[in-house]
């Protein structure tokens, strides 16, 4: 796979408006509109957008430089989780770049003269669901009550009474637009806005439909289906095309975007799909060692501390994290030891304690351990 910022064209320490800058070029460039459909060019068009996809967000962009591709897996997958494809690679030059123009752009049909379509595509629904570290673990399936604007069956979503047709709005000729010139000392300037009258549908309805004053659709209570997979974080989301609200006039309906809202487990600390647990040990155990429980997101494991165990200590349990987004195995757990000192002493164990700092020896002289930072000793035993 090629290096995200070579296929942009830009270097390592590049801005975000460069970013932006050099993926337009290449998305108009490698459009397969502009290219009589080739499929070259549809690779290039979705290679382009999902290097755009990565080096556009701070913490994406993090963990390529860190990792390479092994540390986006899954990131730059699009909005949904089956992988890269030409829809999803729109919907990115969509969403960021807007529609005015796009026909000119791509060499379609403009509608100067021809009319303004009275069809609009749906709104996206965006719906969050609560997750466990247990959920995320294992994947969940879920069964969601929505409210959402379904096509009217009185009318057939067209928003006219049956036998009644729209017709053409008088105020913008059917346009959906109304142009308005000014004079100035700079010259005559257009400005073009949605005409008032038809809301920029360039028709109007004269006989709406009863059931649902004109509008074509309404609003119904609906089931929706949806698998969330194994190693999610919050933010991730799946999309559901097709299932949003209807479109007014008969367009085509949205999408639901479910986006994944994982909650803190206060046991542990996460990071990717490793996860982090401080474990609690008396001076005996660690000092002469003991097998203690600590516990994972679906049960208990069982560790092994050796003798002299320091406090601070990482210890990395194999396979005992979280899945990786997309399969690829288990991150892992990583208990930090830390020895308890209490805080209350009986008469006996002052006695007793009194009687070890008599027979102890002095510490090492190395503050090696206690010095480093927690999170960059955390960094080595991931490297380990």
């Amino acid at each position: 796979m090629r290096d995200y910022y070579e296929i942009l064209g830009v270097a390592r320490d590049a801005d975000a408006d460069t970013i932006k800058k050099a993926y337009r070029k290449l998305a108009l460039q490698h459009h397969p509109d502009r290219n009589e459909g080739s499929k070259d060019s549809e690779e290039k068009f979705k290679e382009a957008t999902e290097a755009y996809e990565v080096l556009r967000d701070s913490d994406k962009r993090t963990a390529y430089d860190r990792y390479g591709h092994a540390g986006v897996k899954g990131a730059a997958a699009g909005p949904g989780f089956g992988g890269f494809n030409f829809a999803d690679a729109l919907e990115v030059f969509m969403r960021d770049f807007g529609g005015f123009g796009f026909e000119d752009l791509f060499g379609g049909a403009g509608r100067r003269g021809g009319g303004r379509s009275s069809t609009r595509r749906g709104s996206d629904v965006r719906v969050r669901l609560p997750l466990t570290l247990a959920d995320v673990a294992g994947g969940v399936h879920r069964t969601l009550k929505l409210q959402l604007l379904e096509r009217c069956d009185a009318c057939g979503g067209t928003g006219a009474e049956k036998g009644a047709a729209p017709v053409r709005c008088p105020t913008c000729g059917g346009t959906g637009e109304v142009r308005r010139v000014q004079r100035s000392f700079l010259g005559q300037m257009v400005s073009v806005s949605p005409c008032p009258a038809c809301g920029g549908e360039g028709q109007r309805i004269d006989d709406p439909c009863q059931r649902c004053d004109g509008t074509g659709v309404r609003r119904v209570e609906r089931t929706v289906e949806v698998d969330m997979p194994p190693g999610v974080s919050s933010g991730d989301y799946i999309t559901l095309r097709g299932a949003g609200n209807a479109g007014v006039r008969g367009g085509p309906p949205g999408d639901i975007m479910v986006v994944a809202e994982v909650e803190d487990d206060p046991r542990f600390v996460r990071d990717g799909a490793d996860l982090v647990y401080d474990l609690a040990v008396t001076f005996s155990q660690a000092a002469l060692g003991a097998q203690v429980e600590v516990p994972t997101v679906t049960g208990t494991t069982e560790l092994k501390l050796p003798p002299g165990t320091q406090s601070g200590r990482l210890v990395r349990l194999r396979g005992k994290g979280l899945p990786h987004l997309q399969g690829g195995g288990k991150g892992d757990l990583i208990v930090r030891v830390t020895v308890w000192t209490p805080t209350e002493l009986s008469k006996d164990q002052e006695a007793l304690f009194q009687r070890l700092a008599e027979l102890e020896a002095a510490p090492p002289s190395t503050t090696d351990q206690r010095d480093r930072g927690f999170w960059s000793r955390v960094r080595e035993a991931f490297s380990a």
